[in-house]
């Protein structure tokens, strides 16, 4: 089978995506309204890009009428966000913020989520989330116009809370202690339970 975007709309072609790039790591972003409303949602478009600086991305889409998401209108303007890693324990949680309310509307409130304060910026992280990760707005892209277009916002890790509870012996985050969760195709998630290791292999001899 050949599907040449160009040919399909978007919402048609946008299914194939999301059902081969997968699974995604979900960034559960919690902004601040310029009024002080907090705002909290998952995003899949996410990943961190690099260690020098310390950097992530997250790609808020347009909403189906061309207009943009409160996550990013709130990262415009405050020029910071928090993104919160989820895992299975959060997943209900972190569903149901996934709904569209009004844009004067908390979903830490609505959802029964709890706002902690971050250490170098005003935007709350998510006290239940076993990591949070504060960060600065370095460069908005927008990836095309109007309805399901992309921005990649691309932020910079000020700060990185941990918690106590998914460290091993030795300081460093146990992945099965951690349990987070990924996006799948459509309604489906997957939980990082299975894992394996392989070793990278030595520098090919010359």
């Amino acid at each position: 089978m050949l599907l040449d975007p160009t040919a399909m709309p978007p919402h048609q072609f946008y299914p194939y995506m999301i059902a081969s790039i997968n699974p995604r790591p979900i960034a559960w972003v919690s902004t601040l309204s310029p009024g002080g409303v907090t705002n909290l949602a998952p995003f899949s478009f996410f990943n961190g890009i690099t260690s020098n600086p310390p950097a992530l991305l997250f790609c808020p889409s347009n909403k189906r009428d061309g207009t943009k998401k409160d996550s990013l209108r709130n990262a415009e303007a405050r020029g910071e966000f928090v993104v919160n890693v989820v895992n299975y324990d959060l997943a209900e949680r972190m569903n149901a913020t996934s709904a569209e309310y009004a844009y004067e509307v908390s979903e830490f409130e609505r959802c029964g989520l709890t706002p902690a304060p971050s250490t170098k910026i005003a935007t709350p992280r998510v006290a239940e989330a076993p990591v949070a990760y504060e960060c600065r707005v370095l460069e908005i892209v927008r990836v095309g116009e109007g309805p399901s277009a992309g921005n990649v916002v691309i932020g910079r890790i000020e700060m990185l809370h941990v918690a106590e509870t998914v460290l091993d012996a030795e300081g460093r985050i146990d992945p099965a202690k951690l349990d987070t969760i990924g996006r799948m195709g459509g309604e489906g998630y997957a939980r990082t339970r299975e894992r394996f290791d392989l070793t990278r292999p030595p520098k090919p001899q010359a």
